[in-house]
């Protein structure tokens, strides 16, 4: 791949990871760079500017998330007597540059407050002191270990999401009952399950797209890691150098190539497959009994959120059973921004327990705040029973010094396309050797 395409899948990867979690931060459309996210009739003199990936395509569509986010704006506005203003990626028109880049750009520049940012972007300029320390918000007081884990760099706090996103396995349960099949645990159990689901004339089980192959990966790469109870001294060693990225990633892309090699994934067609657009309709036919997507998937009736059959969301195989997988995004206060006070006050109200009720309520997702929970529709319970007792995996952390979604990401679509488990250890190792310097 050039290097072209890989500046443009990384645009994809970039405005994507951010968009499904939190494009309820953009504005409504135009092209106006400054525009209030609510109008107010009068003019006011502390203004807190947010940068954000996207805005609505149409003003008048019905939007749970913006709805969401927008009333956390409007109490951080009623509370401190602040506008706040949006600028975002969509508005500004920039046609070759990826999200990341331009907010790499504009923190650099100071050109913003508060910045909606991907997991690489928070640990590039958190390790560069771009990024404001956010601990000491009594808001932070309230977050899951899971967030503190995510989102510090060099013992700073530098940011905090306005939910978690969790991915899972969302499994047929009528077709498994056909098979006489448990729903699986393991990698081995999920092989077995698959190799009777073709037996049985399913010709590929498993729906897959271009972009989440990589929770497979990530849930047999980090198992122990993150629940194994020296999750830190782990880190350290691979950000020394002492232990090696690609030793952690090789059993799940062995498993991946084991997938391929028997059929259960088509590669050919997942390499140039969109997120549920291609498997999404043999899902639902009742065809395909296993894809993988995100938590509001099984929210969304254009998604997951309605099947005519029984559907649950499970954890990835793994040796530690059934396993969460969770990408970070996160809010962050450019720390030599011109309205860093006023915009991390403004932050502190929009990621306060009463805030974060509101927006969990409203959307029907994970709340960062350990006191904050939500019930969740009944397909959902299996995952979040495991997210409430612990057990997961992060598919970013900004405190390792290589990037993990989006470099697993696209090294995985190298398998897809051909490329040899030894080679896409290869790419880990040349990115880890890069990290050190």
């Amino acid at each position: 791949m050039t290097r072209n395409e890989w500046k443009q899948v990384w645009r994809r990867t970039a405005v994507c990871l951010t968009a499904f979690a939190f494009l309820a931060l953009s504005g409504c459309g135009g092209e106006k760079e400054n525009q209030n996210l609510l109008p107010k009739e009068k003019d006011d003199t502390r203004v807190v500017n947010l940068f954000s990936p996207m805005e609505k395509i149409d003003p008048d569509a019905e939007n749970v998330a913006r709805t969401a986010s927008d009333l956390t704006v409007v109490m951080a506005e009623e509370a401190l007597d602040v506008t706040m203003v949006y600028r975002t990626y969509t508005a500004e028109g920039y046609q070759d540059k990826t999200y990341d880049e331009v907010c790499l750009e504009r923190v650099r520049n100071h050109m913003d407050d508060l910045y909606l940012l991907n997991p690489d972007t928070v640990q590039i300029l958190g390790a560069e002191g771009s990024l404001m320390d956010l601990s000491g918000l009594d808001s932070a007081k309230n977050l899951r270990e899971i967030i503190l884990t995510a989102n510090t760099v060099d013992g700073k706090l530098v940011a905090i999401p306005q939910e978690v996103v969790a991915y899972g396995l969302f499994v047929n349960v009528d077709m498994f009952k056909e098979h006489g099949l448990a729903l699986p645990e393991t990698p081995e159990e999920f092989l077995n399950c698959c190799q009777v689901f073709q037996e049985n004339g399913v010709e590929t089980p498993i729906g897959a797209n271009r972009w989440w192959l990589e929770t497979f990966v990530f849930a047999q790469a980090y198992a122990d890691l993150y629940n194994g109870g020296n999750t830190q001294a782990e880190i350290a060693a691979l950000n020394s150098g002492a232990a090696r990225y690609s030793d952690y990633m090789r059993p799940g892309f062995e498993f991946l190539q084991t997938l391929i090699d028997r059929g259960y994934i088509d590669a050919e067609k997942a390499l140039v497959s969109e997120a549920i657009e291609a498997e999404g309709p043999d899902f639902l036919a009742g065809k395909t009994p296993i894809v993988m997507a995100y938590w509001g998937a099984a929210n969304t009736e254009t998604a997951y959120g309605r099947t005519d059959f029984e559907m649950q969301v499970i954890g990835f195989p793994s040796s530690r059973g059934q396993m969460p997988v969770m990408p970070m995004t996160g809010l962050a206060v450019s720390s030599g921004a011109e309205h860093r006070e006023d915009a991390a006050e403004a932050l502190n109200v929009m990621v306060s327990d009463e805030a974060l009720k509101i927006y969990s309520e409203t959307n029907r997702v994970i709340s960062p705040s350990k006191n904050v929970k939500v019930d969740c529709v009944p397909a959902l319970r299996p995952l979040n029973d495991r997210i409430e007792e612990g057990i997961y995996v992060l598919g970013s952390n900004a405190g390792m010094n290589v990037e993990q979604w989006g470099n697993t990401c696209l090294i995985v679509r190298e398998l897809l396309g051909g490329a040899t488990v030894d080679e896409c250890m290869a790419a880990f190792d040349a990115l880890q050797d890069g990290a050190l310097g």
